[in-house]
């Protein structure tokens, strides 16, 4: 009997372990379910994304050349407005000498002119045949017979309608007012034209200087460095102050410019420290709406500065893709950016493929981590070329110099700080600036005891100086150095005048040419600045007790610029100078109330200044909510003094523009309110068919996306396309930019074919306005050069023929002609293998194209054999780094694991892995991201042990380049997470989880969206449009 109860006792024992074991098989299969399940859902995501990308590149059939056009129409405006200051110039000159201008009314002979006279007309014969010829080539003549005053300002008034509207476009009344509108072609996008107009005019000042000795060498050294297969790290131009790196960098792009026309150069010339040029966010952000311009769009792009920082390097991955040629981004001077170590953090990514980044720095400044980049250094110049560049000056002044003081110069420049470009430069200019012997010696001898360019500064000052007759002239030009070291941008001759009231035009022109002729000040956009920093400094030192007196000048302009605001002159040099000069100042108080003068921040925020407007308000003390009420409290103060129909149109764009400012803040709810008030006062003021209602419409649809309410948007937009459709025309920019925003709008919506037809009618619209506006170029400049290659291919076999084969099939994939770019590539690879043979680097190229393209029809398969065929070349024929073979290596184990091939993918992933480290080092983020590559295959195929270290260190690399709270260390930090949760350590999981989140939730947002990683879950680096599936034609 006891032997039966301790057979059911164990029977029920088997029974009980069998259904538990069963139970934990149907948990296990319903794990792997939802496992499988989740790996769907992420495939059908990354396929999604790819779709949305695939989409969106269907927006490059307009051509890129618009920035060709905007750039060459500003340098024409700004010749016409520095030809305009020059005669002024003269006129005054010639005045001032005595010269009596000839004026017909004061004329007492009739012996020259032949008049005749009908009813009350009288015309003066011969010129009525002259204006009817003029009038007959559409130009127009300006009939003026009163005083040289009123005809000059009659000529002003109608060269400024001219420009305006002729080659800005803007829209003009009958009585030549501006009708106020946003921008056609900045789309929601504010930003500076001035700013822009700054930067085209320093290069133009830089390249138009004549070289003091000959920069081929370096040239050559920069044509080498950016030659370099990539992937290349920024290379750097260093040398000492005054040592001519901003001049080789411009001399450098305007021959880039001149041999290499499918290179889209980017440049920016740093200013000064603490002046807007100087500006990190402002910098970042007119290189990205330079970079969009490029390609016809800049929507999408933030006002948020950390959001504008953050995203350039994801624009510039995108973009340049996208680019038919290299990009290359020039940056002057940047370690007199702001912590530009923080600020350009992007800078030590890996940059895409046809990418190039040139930065100049001093040696003295230039952060320790950057040293390490490829670096172009500008020695001293050698005896030789001291010796060229005097003699060039005394030559050019009929100067001459006895031997004696030929030796002493020689023997003097020798030291480094002596024989750099700017102090030789700057002492020829001292020694030519006398004309007599003994004055000559005598200034030899005083540059002789100067050690450095700043001393040779102060030295110039005293030059200056003692060549003015009067204690007055000698007093302003000291006020007038330290007012412009004081300023924010420098200050403009009508300012000085203003401020000096006893100082004439012809005296300040004397003194300006004076001290221009000695390299201390410059103009720029019409400011006084100075021509180089040592200047600044040697003025501090000279006049300002070395900065002491830095308030006593601020408080100055300070004075006179609140003077222009007391009396309603709100002008971009206002809201320029008064908030930035409080601040420096520290007077917090005054400074709210500068701020709170409506046109003021209304000035600053139109022309894209957000950032800098943003800071002002923080610098007060206000959080974004007290700011709001403040504004609110001061618009309905200006609101009940508004009665006219001009104050009414007024009040509608300040509300307007209260509207986007608490938008771009993110306050939604309180962005409605002025937004909806701006309509309100423009239907009733103006009309409700008036295309101003057509911009608040705009604007609040833009609200409503914001909040996703894309049904409310939609009706917005619609009324707006109506009302723009009927003010200006079915074929207007202002119906192109609505129908762009709604196209916008379905794609948000996953309504893409709706959204193709309206993207289609815009593109027509913008096509056609550019022929009207006869700026063609852009648009046929890729259709000549694919007529050019077509001609190119019809000669016999050649290696040329074959790339350019090669070119032309790259050309039609850009505009999505997946079957002829199939054909001329196959061309291509054919010539390649009869010219050069089957197992020529070349053909790899070829090879890797023609995969690209069938994994752009999803044809797998052939894309795998074609990839391992050109995984085969490029081994036998490259270097085991060589850059082409990482990126076949790359693109064929993204491929393996997407067909399911994980096996095959880890030895690839590997040998990426190694080929990284030995381009970047093993501590470059490069590297981090090819160890979460191959982490990630790893955990795929269940090998945790071997997952783990590799992701530890992964996080490590990451932390120690990018830092503890930068995205990548939040994904790494989840996948780590993820494995040790799978590992059974719970609590490490939940630890590295909360980390990943905090981190998550610290990193600012897309425009669209939230950020995505720059990783996927599947570990490849992520794009929104794959590289993969994008020809190249660089090998």
């Amino acid at each position: 009997m006891f032997n039966i109860v301790s057979v059911e006792c164990s029977w029920d024992l088997i029974v009980l372990t069998t259904l538990c074991f069963a139970g934990l098989q149907a948990l296990q299969k319903t794990y792997q379910k939802i496992l499988r399940e989740k790996e769907s859902a992420l495939e059908a995501k990354y396929q999604a994304m790819e779709r949305a990308a695939t989409f969106e590149h269907d927006r490059d059939k307009v051509k890129r050349q618009f920035k060709i056009f905007r750039e060459t129409k500003e340098k024409e405006i700004q010749d016409l407005l520095r030809a305009k200051r020059d005669l002024e110039s003269k006129l005054q000159q010639l005045q001032a000498q005595g010269i009596q201008l000839y004026d017909p009314a004061d004329s007492d002979s009739d012996d020259n002119r032949t008049s005749i006279t009908s009813k009350n007309r009288t015309t003066t014969h011969g010129l009525a045949d002259h204006n009817s010829q003029l009038s007959s080539c559409g130009l127009e003549v300006v009939d003026h017979a009163g005083s040289a005053e009123d005809g000059a300002a009659l000529i002003y008034t109608q060269l400024e309608k001219i420009i305006k509207q002729e080659l800005l476009g803007l829209e003009m009344d009958d009585s030549g007012v501006v009708e106020e509108r946003e921008d056609v072609d900045s789309g929601d996008v504010l930003w500076d034209l001035h700013d822009e107009q700054e930067q085209i005019e320093a290069y133009q000042n830089i390249c138009s200087t004549a070289a003091s000795h000959s920069f081929q060498k370096y040239i050559d050294g920069l044509n080498d460095m950016v030659a370099a297969p990539p992937p290349t790290p920024p290379l750097l131009v260093s040398g000492g102050p005054g040592s001519g790196k901003s001049l080789l960098l411009a001399k450098w792009i305007e021959l880039q410019q001149k041999h290499s026309p499918n290179t889209l150069i980017l440049y920016h010339f740093v200013g000064r420290p603490l002046s807007t040029s100087a500006e990190p966010v402002l910098i970042i952000k007119r290189l990205t709406v330079k970079l969009l311009q490029h390609f016809w769009s800049i929507s999408g792009l933030s006002m948020d500065p950390c959001k504008i920082l953050e995203e350039f390097p994801r624009w510039l991955e995108r973009l340049s893709a996208r680019h038919h040629g290299n990009i290359i981004i020039v940056i002057d001077s940047i370690d007199q950016i702001q912590n530009a170590e923080r600020h350009m953090k992007w800078l030590i990514d890996p940059l895409p493929a046809n990418v190039r980044v040139l930065v100049s720095v001093n040696v003295e400044t230039c952060p320790q981590a950057w040293r390490l980049w490829p670096t172009l250094h500008l020695d001293p110049l050698n005896p030789r070329e001291v010796r060229s560049v005097i003699n060039t000056a005394c030559v050019n002044t009929d100067t001459k110099l006895t031997k004696d003081q030929e030796k002493k110069l020689e023997r003097h420049c020798r030291s480094a700080s002596t024989c750099n470009a700017l102090y030789v430069s700057l002492l020829a200019r001292l020694l030519t600036h006398s004309r007599s012997s003994l004055s000559l010696e005598k200034t030899l001898h005083h540059c002789l005891s100067c050690q450095d360019t700043v001393a040779l500064y102060r030295l110039c000052f005293k030059v200056a100086l003692d060549a003015l007759n009067t204690d007055r002239e000698r007093n302003a030009m000291k006020e007038l150095l330290c007012l412009v070291c004081a300023s924010h941008n420098g200050i403009s001759e009508s300012e000085v005048l203003e401020i000096f009231s006893e100082l004439s035009f012809p005296a300040l022109s004397s003194l300006l040419h004076s001290l221009r002729r000695l390299l201390i000040v410059t103009f720029g956009c019409g400011l006084i600045r100075f021509q180089h920093l040592q200047a600044c400094e040697a003025v501090m030192q000279e006049f300002l007790d070395g900065g002491r007196y830095y308030a006593l000048y601020r408080e100055k302009l300070i004075c006179y610029f609140s003077q222009q605001l007391s009396q309603n002159r709100v002008t971009w040099r206002v809201a320029d100078e008064l908030p930035w000069l409080l601040q420096q100042q520290e007077n917090r108080s005054k400074l709210q109330l500068s701020l709170l003068n409506l046109f003021v921040s209304q000035n600053l925020y139109k022309r894209g200044h957000f950032s800098e407007l943003l800071a002002y308000w923080q610098f007060v003390g206000k959080d974004k909510v007290s700011m709001a009420a403040e504004y609110f409290d001061a618009l309905k103060e200006f609101e009940r003094g508004c009665e006219s129909e001009a104050s009414m149109s007024k009040l509608a764009n300040l509300y307007e523009t209260l509207g986007r400012f608490l938008k771009d803040l993110g306050l939604l709810s309180q962005a409605v309110a002025p937004l909806q008030r701006s309509l309100e006062i423009r239907e009733t003021a103006l009309d409700p068919d008036h295309p101003s209602v057509a911009q608040s419409l705009h604007q609040l649809a833009g609200v409503y996306i914001q909040w996703r309410k894309f049904g409310n948007a939609e009706q917005l937009y619609k009324q707006a396309l109506e009302i723009s459709e009927n003010a200006y025309g079915a074929e207007h920019c202002s119906v192109a930019r609505e129908l762009d925003s709604l196209s916008l709008l379905y794609q948000k919506q996953n309504k893409y074919e709706q959204a193709e037809k309206l993207q289609k009618r815009s593109i027509k619209i913008r096509q056609k306005m550019a022929r009207q506006k006869g700026h063609m170029y852009g648009f046929t400049l890729l259709r000549r050069r694919a007529l050019q290659l077509e001609e190119l291919t019809l000669g016999k076999d050649s290696a040329d023929c074959a790339k350019t084969l090669n070119e032309l099939g790259v050309l039609y994939y850009l505009q999505n002609n997946i079957d002829a770019a199939k054909v001329f590539l196959m061309r291509s690879l054919e010539m390649r293998q009869r010219v050069l043979g089957t197992d020529h680097p070349d053909c790899a190229q070829s090879l890797n194209n023609l995969a690209a393209l069938h994994c752009e029809r999803r044809d797998y398969e052939s894309a795998e054999k074609l990839y391992e065929r050109a995984l085969d070349i490029r081994k036998r024929a490259l270097a085991p780094d060589h850059p082409s073979l990482a990126y076949t290596l790359k693109h064929l184990a993204m491929l393996y694991k997407r067909r399911g091939k994980l096996e095959k993918a880890v030895p690839l992933y590997e040998l990426a892995l190694e080929i990284r480290e030995k381009s970047f080092g093993p501590k470059h983020p490069s590297v981090a991201t090819a160890l979460v590559n191959l982490a990630v295959l790893y955990c795929q195929l269940k090998k945790h042990s071997e997952a783990l270290p590799l992701y530890e260190r992964a996080l490590r690399v990451y932390e120690d380049s990018l830092g503890r709270l930068h995205p990548r260390v939040g994904e790494t930090l989840k996948n780590l997470a993820v494995l040790s949760y799978e590992e059974g350590d719970f609590e490490k999981a939940a630890e590295l989880y909360k980390r990943a989140m905090e981190i998550k939730e610290a990193e600012p947002s897309l425009v669209c969206g939230k950020a995505l990683s720059r990783l996927s879950s599947s570990g490849d680096t992520f794009s929104l449009r794959s590289p993969a599936l994008l020809p190249h034609t660089s090998r």
